[in-house]
């Protein structure tokens, strides 16, 4: 039987500030709830190469960065104290809009014998969206915590939950996701 794992995603200074201030206290309770449950967290970040050699500049997201921005020196690209790793949760860090981008993520949670990913993370219509796509393609099975996800535009959230998401997995709140936790239990 697989595992269930919550995946944390860019939750870092630089994109918490495009988010409503309301929005961090919401993926601080999922981080707990999962600690509680004894789920195994995989924190997510973006972390680009100095000087971006590994952003293209074609690339719309990636390309138009400045040099300095997500790059192991920004203090923007540290993960928010309020949901740091703790001891023994895995980090790992991509280089483009998906959670599996430039980096082993499949291979962990292979070897963590991890089937099952909940999805939290800022932004909606970027890593939540691209990871949950990606994942749905790789056969795992998707939940996605609506409420422990943000985008800078909300009508984009709450399509993308709604019409998009839904189709790939399940959605639900951090709430029922602990209700469902225990009862498993």
């Amino acid at each position: 039987m697989s595992r269930t794992a919550l995946l944390l995603m860019d939750l870092q200074a630089g994109h918490l500030s495009h988010v409503p201030a309301d929005y961090l206290p919401r993926a601080v309770r999922a981080l707990r709830t999962a600690r509680a449950a004894g789920v195994p967290v995989v924190h997510v970040a973006l972390r680009l190469r100095p000087g971006h050699i590994d952003a293209h500049p074609r690339n719309k997201t990636f390309g138009a960065l400045p040099p300095h921005l997500f790059t192991p020196d920004d203090p923007g690209a540290a993960i928010h104290p309020d949901v740091a790793p703790a001891d023994g949760e895995i980090v790992v860090h991509k280089n483009r809009v998906s959670a599996f981008a430039g980096n082993n993520l499949q291979q962990i949670l292979a070897a963590q014998g991890i089937g099952h990913l909940v999805l939290a993370g800022i932004a909606t219509g970027g890593i939540v969206l691209s990871t949950a796509l990606q994942a749905a393609d790789l056969d795992y099975r998707v939940t996605v915590l609506s409420d422990a996800c943000a985008d800078p535009d909300p009508e984009l959230h709450d399509t993308l939950v709604d019409r998009i998401l839904a189709r790939r997995g399940e959605v639900t709140t951090v709430e029922a996701w602990g209700r469902a936790l225990g009862a498993a239990a």
